[in-house]
Parts: structure tokens; sequence; C-alpha cells
């Protein structure tokens, strides 16, 4: 069955040469357990490696997720022998604990050994392990190092590094509980299922990083709210600001509008006269008594003309020309005001109340509606709009 390349991986190494070695963490801890035995027991330990070889379209891949120790691997000068009783126990457990699993290798743990195989080494690598990509894995317990190598082009090709990979692995799980009197472990001792501590781990580490992201993305979406508030009060200020500076503007223009309006007494009726009127009615004041002076220059002119009773015939007749010349001028001036008011009522901007009258009847009679009653109780200094009366004049705005 072909495998799946895991994904929970670890790189140790250069891992660009081929083929791709996959070692299961436990096997690894195994290997660890080994190497401590050796470094006490100060002799060589080595274990079989089990697992499977499989080809992809451009790469191969050689996957370890068990170790079967050696019952006893023997040395024979710099020579390691594997006995036949060796191998018949390693077949035996393999069978037991890993029934679909095939031998592809070997590993030892020699302490102050190089680690790179002797000429003896690699023959007898040829001869337990003709296969292609067979692996054999040289650890040395006190510096801590180890070295890969895989079997090609006939001979034990270094391998620049390896991947260690988390997956369920009871099988192995299993060969070391059982195991572990053999590799001088405590009856008391537990193999820690490693795999699924990792796993959990991981999760956690990624649950935490996306609470981490969510908090963040929540603190951005609230400090461009602020932002937009910020900016939109900042905004309706500015307008406030500018309405605020335009009613002023426009109470500033009325009140100098006002200020202009004055107000005189005629006939025991209170008349709104603006200072154009004012300046009208001044000049023609200033003519009527010109003409006065004019007539009365010329009464004694012509007294002094006329003798005895014709003087004074002639000075009563002159005195009722006069008379008649300014009762003439009057009703003509009445006829001219007269005149002028016979025009349409506010026709020039100036609207004399009438019987009946009120603000709104005056604002729907000049404009049409009713909604310049304010504008005319501004115009005209009107607080009550109640209180106008017959005859008065009003400014129209």
């Amino acid at each position: 069955m072909e495998r799946q390349i895991p994904k929970n991986v670890r790189q140790i190494g250069n891992v660009s040469d081929s083929p791709k070695i996959y070692v299961e963490d436990y096997v690894d801890t195994f290997f660890a357990q080994l190497c401590e035995k050796s470094e006490k027991a100060k002799v060589p330990i080595g274990a079989f490696l089990v697992g499977d070889i499989q080809s992809g379209d451009d790469e191969e891949y050689v996957y370890i997720y068990g170790a079967i120790q050696m019952h006893d691997l023997k040395l024979s000068g710099n020579e390691y022998v594997i006995d036949d009783s060796t191998w018949k126990h390693a077949y035996e457990d393999c069978k037991q604990f890993f029934e679909d699993g095939e031998m592809l290798g070997w590993f030892v743990a020699h302490p102050g050994v190089p680690l790179s195989p002797e000429a003896s080494t690699v023959k007898l690598h040829k001869k337990s392990f003709p296969k292609k990509n067979t692996v054999f894995i040289m650890k040395d317990p006190v510096e801590k190092d180890e070295t890969y190598y895989v079997h090609k082009m006939n001979d034990l090709m270094e391998i620049g590094g390896h991947y260690t990979y988390y997956e369920k692995n009871p099988c192995m799980q299993n060969y070391m509980i059982s195991s572990r009197k053999k590799n001088g472990a405590i009856s008391s001792e537990t193999v820690e299922d490693r795999a699924a501590q990792d796993f959990r781990d991981l999760v956690r580490k990624r649950g935490e990083h996306q609470k981490r992201r969510k908090a963040g993305g929540m603190m951005y979406v609230a400090s461009a709210c602020l932002v937009l508030v910020l900016i939109i009060m900042g905004v309706s200020m500015v307008n406030s600001f500018d309405r605020m500076k335009s009613v002023q503007s426009t109470l500033e223009a009325l009140a100098d509008t006002s200020d202009t309006v004055e107000t005189r007494e005629t006939s025991g009726s209170v008349t709104a006269v603006t200072s154009e009127e004012q300046a009208g009615d001044g000049q023609a004041s200033e003519e009527d008594e010109a003409q006065s002076n004019e007539n009365q220059s010329a009464e004694p002119q012509l007294a002094e003309n006329q003798p005895d009773g014709s003087q004074s015939d002639d000075v009563q007749t002159a005195s009722s020309d006069a008379e008649s010349s300014g009762t003439s001028e009057t009703d003509s001036a009445a006829e001219n005001q007269s005149t002028a008011y016979t025009g349409e009522n506010g026709s020039d901007g100036v609207y004399v109340v009438e019987e009946g009258d009120t603000l709104a009847i005056i604002s729907r009679k000049m404009y049409g509606d009713v909604s310049h009653v304010d504008a005319i109780c501004r115009m005209n200094g009107i607080t009550d709009g109640n209180l106008i009366y017959v005859g008065q004049k009003l400014l129209l705005p």
C-alpha cells in the first residue's frame, strides 16, 4: 500500500539528497535509549531497522517506523559480526510486532569510533541488505553525533539529512514497552505517547495563534471605527461652526438694517420712515420755507409802490393772492400726496395697515403665503404681532 508523505515533520540536516529518509519519532527515541545503554556499558549496541521503501514519480522514499534491538552484536577486532541467533530473534520480533514490516537496514551505537564505515562494515551491509536504498546509521553516544548512509551505486553513500515525522505508532510503542527490561529501563518506566503529545501541543499553539490573530483583527476594526467616529465628529463640528458663523453674519446684517430705521410722529400716529424718506422731507420743508420768505419780501415792496388807500387795497389784493397761491400750492401737494397713495398698497415697499389687517393677512396679500410674518416683524421691530393699528406703515422685506 502506498504511503502518504507525512505532513507533521521536522527536518534535520540537508535533505536535498536522494532518497528521502523519514524516521518516526518513537524510533528516534529508541535510538536515544540504545545510545545511553551503550555509553554506560562501553560496548557497541545494534538494532535492525523496520520500514518500507517506495518510489514516486521523480523521487524515492525510505520510511523507518520500527527498530528491533539486536540480541547480540559481536565485535571481532574492528569488524561487526551478526550471527544466526541474532537474525533469528530479530525475525521473530519483527513478525510479532511489525507484521508487514521489512528489515531494510541497521543501526549501531558505538562510543569513541569514527562515524565512517570500515570496508568490513560496507561488506557486511552488502551481504545482509543487498537491496538498493537500504540504510545504515552510525551514532556516537558520547559526542551525540550521527551519520546516515544509503546503499546505492554498489557502495554506502552518506546522506546529508533526514526527516523526523510524528504519527500514531502503536507497533513501536508496544515493542518498546515489552523490551524495556532489555534496554535497562526500570519497571516503573512508561513510554509516553510523544506523537499524541506533540500533536496536542501543535494544535494548542495553532489555536493560540489564531486567537491572537482574531484579537488583533478585532482591535484593528475597533481602532478603525474610532478613527471614523472622530473624523465624523470633526466634520460635524466644522459644519456647525460654519453655520453659526453664517447665522451670526445674518444677525449682524439685520442689526445694521434696523439701525437705519427711525420713527417720527405725524398727526398723532407713528410712521416708520427710512433715512431716504427723511432726507426727501427735509428737502421739501426747505423749499416751502424759501417760498414763504419770497412771499413775505414781496408784500413790503407792494406796499411801498401803492399810495394811500390804493396801497392798502393792493396789499389786500396781494395778500389775498398770496393766500390763494398758498392755498393752491397746499391743495396741489395734497393732490400729489393723494395721488401717491392711490397706487397699490405696498407696491413701493411700504404697506399702510388697513382695517381688519393682521400680519398673516398682509403676508398673504404681498407674498401669497404666511411665511413672511417673522421677516415683517424683524424688519419693523415688532415683538408682538397683534399690536398693529390702522394707518401704521410697515416696511416690507
